[in-house]
């Protein structure tokens, strides 16, 4: 049977025959024609088609042609081109803006040249102390990712690099300074001031409390500080001295007890008990460090014969010879004494130390010599010198030979020796790994009430009304300071000069090399109780509230501010490259912030009032902070109040 295809549309129109398409010109001619028209033409005829385009081609138009106008200038240049114009910005907040535009922007602005420079234009090239505290951070925080397995912090700024450079053919710029992370350096800085610097600035860890004077207790109350509850009367609890470092916050109170702090979380980690009576001096030695001159593990420190003590080493435990570094800790205290890397803003220099070695720091505390636990060294009015295990607690040494009250306390940095100023005239030198007297200063005729050291020097305060240089090693008195006329408060001593300050209600400047008097400032009306000096800038406290500073340019002495800090006496003052903190018996702890010249020095530094750093109280005993905390001691409702605060970003 035949198949019929089924029915088909009608056929196709033959070639020649025109097709639906239209007239309109081909793509191709019309953009021949248009390239072959001049510059004028072409406007003229670019123009004439946007009159005739609707408001949506017009929009097609925008969209489409905006992006084909943008240029990247900084991907146009050279690296080394771009990096240098980069660094003419000197607010971060620009930098990290510019960060946003474009992946090539934020790996441009990731370089380590960058921020090295914005480090330097914002002061912290000058402040070692800031770099070395990173340090020992980056360190501890490397040691637990290599324990965890996590890549190290010191990737990132390698990859940078390469992601930056390798584009264009280049080799990744050599990496200074053992690879120094100048960008992470300078956030954690930035955030840390921000911290200080914003009105509700910073975080309180703990606020502890305790009954100055004998109470009842409360069962069960948390956050009160334990009490003595033994039979008869017992001590005020007021707090007499304070010394803090990154990790530890020690204060010495008038009722033999010694409470430790931990700096990072607040928490009352000890309360050290074994004075007879009150504790009128603490001094606290930082874990690690490094030994000046030989290791005393290995050289004991020499004393005086006819009067140094037998050593008491022998007789310690295990736990206790390591806490101090004598034994089980050689390959700690060769890692912890390496020598560590140079400084990675001196690009090639030296630092300038002075003579005679490392000036004492504020806050009480001071550099280890290598031992692997913290150690608490303090003194009161049972006349005896206790050294102490942070880690466990324990008493590791009890030195007797004061026959009075130990009313000061250092630690010289980097050597286990503590120098002690007691009411009994006399300046008492210790080692305190072996537990041995090894010398005794005599020369002042009445108590001794103040010592500041510096390197191998001791610098003395007495009622006495003069002060003495004394060389630690050799226990002699280079030189006798007269020219006070009422007794001697406080001192200070950065290894070159010498300030002192007393109930004459002057200032004496004195040269440590020569013994003579370079300046008598005469600017407060009471006693003076508080000086410290730096490089740079001298500042006194007196009981008159106000804080004054001084620049040591060219040994001119000039004032800089006459802060009216408080209402009643200044009680404690600290400073360093930034930062000046003063308490005061009004109950007020004020911040002010250093602001320097153009030059970048601290001579000219105009100081600035901040804010109040705590609600005010009846009264505020001692303030001490370091880098990033604070702790505040005052009177509030009867009770002593311990304040822990922290400025960690």
């Amino acid at each position: 049977m035949p198949i019929i295809p089924p029915p088909t549309p009608a056929p196709s129109p033959p070639p020649h025959q025109p097709s639906f398409r239209g007239n309109e010109p081909e793509p191709f001619t019309y953009l021949t024609n248009f390239s072959a028209l001049s510059p004028a033409a072409r406007q003229q005829h670019l123009y004439a088609l946007i009159q005739e385009c609707t408001p949506s081609e017009l929009l097609f138009l925008s969209t489409t042609i905006a992006p084909l106008l943008k240029r990247d200038f900084l991907r146009a240049l050279p690296p080394e081109v771009s990096l240098h114009i980069l660094s003419f910005i000197d607010d971060p907040r620009t930098l990290c803006r510019a960060a946003l535009v474009s992946k090539y922007w934020n790996g441009l602005l990731k370089d380590e040249y960058l921020w090295k420079t914005m480090c330097i234009r914002h002061g912290l090239s000058r402040d070692a102390e800031a770099v070395e505290s990173y340090r020992r951070e980056q360190l501890q925080e490397n040691a637990g990712a290599i324990g965890s397995g996590a890549p190290t912090s010191s990737a990132p700024a390698e990859a940078s690099h390469g992601v930056l450079f390798s584009p264009r053919g280049l080799q990744p710029p050599r990496i200074e300074n053992g690879g120094f992370p100048y960008r992470q350096f300078f956030i954690h800085e930035y955030l840390r001031t921000s911290n200080w610097l914003a009105k509700d600035g910073g975080k309180l860890l703990r606020t502890h409390r305790a009954w100055l004077h004998p109470h009842p207790p409360e069962p069960n109350m948390p956050g009160h500080l334990p009490q003595d509850m033994g039979q008869g009367p017992a001590n005020s609890a007021i707090p007499t001295s304070i010394a803090i470092d990154a990790l530890w916050v020690v204060v010495g109170l008038a009722n033999s007890r010694i409470h430790v702090f931990s700096a990072r979380t607040g928490v009352l980690s000890r309360t050290l008990i074994g004075h007879d009576a009150g504790v009128w001096a603490v001094a606290l030695v930082s874990e690690g460090g490094a030994p000046v001159g030989r290791d005393p593990a290995r050289w004991p420190c020499e004393g005086d014969p006819r009067v140094a003590g037998t050593p008491q080493d022998e007789a310690l435990p295990p736990a206790l010879r390591t806490a101090v570094g004598l034994d089980g800790a050689d390959g700690m205290n060769r890692a912890r004494t390496r020598r560590g890397p140079p400084n990675p803003f001196a690009d090639g220099r030296r630092s300038k130390q002075p003579p005679t070695g490392k000036p004492s720091y504020p806050g009480g505390a001071s550099d280890g010599w290598g031992q692997p636990n913290a150690l608490v060294v303090s003194g009161g009015c049972d006349k005896e010198l206790r050294i102490w295990d942070v880690k466990s607690g324990y008493c590791i040494y009890t030195l007797r030979g004061h026959t009075s009250t130990i009313r000061c306390l250092k630690v010289l940095h980097g050597r286990p020796i503590a120098v002690s100023g007691s009411r009994d005239r006399t300046v008492r030198v210790w080692d305190v790994q072996r537990g041995r007297l090894l010398r005794v200063l005599e020369g002042h005729t009445q108590s001794v009430r103040c010592l500041d050291v510096c390197g191998n020097r001791i610098v003395s305060g007495s009622y006495d009304c003069t002060c003495r240089i004394w060389d630690v090693d050799t226990g002699a008195c280079l030189h006798v300071l007269r020219g006070h006329f009422h007794q001697i408060y406080t001192v200070a001593f950065d290894g070159v000069r010498v300030a002192s300050g007393g109930l004459d209600t002057t200032v004496r400047m004195w040269d440590a090399a020569t013994g003579s008097c370079l300046a008598l400032l005469q600017v407060h009306t009471a006693l003076v109780c508080q000086l410290q000096l730096t490089p740079s800038m001298l500042v006194t406290g007196g009981s008159d509230g106000r804080v004054i500073t001084f620049t040591l340019k060219d040994n001119t002495f000039t004032v800089v501010h006459r802060l009216a800090a408080h209402d009643s006496s200044v009680s404690g003052l600290q400073l360093d490259e930034r930062f000046l903190v003063t308490s005061g018996n009004d109950g007020r702890v004020r911040l002010y912030e250093f602001e320097h010249g153009a030059d970048g020095a601290g001579t000219d530094a105009q100081c600035r009032f901040v804010r109040d750093m705590c609600e005010q109280s009846e009264s505020v005993w001692k303030v001490a902070f370091t880098r990033e905390t604070c702790a505040i001691l005052s009177k509030k409702f009867g009770k002593m109040v311990v304040e822990i605060w922290s400025f960690k970003p």
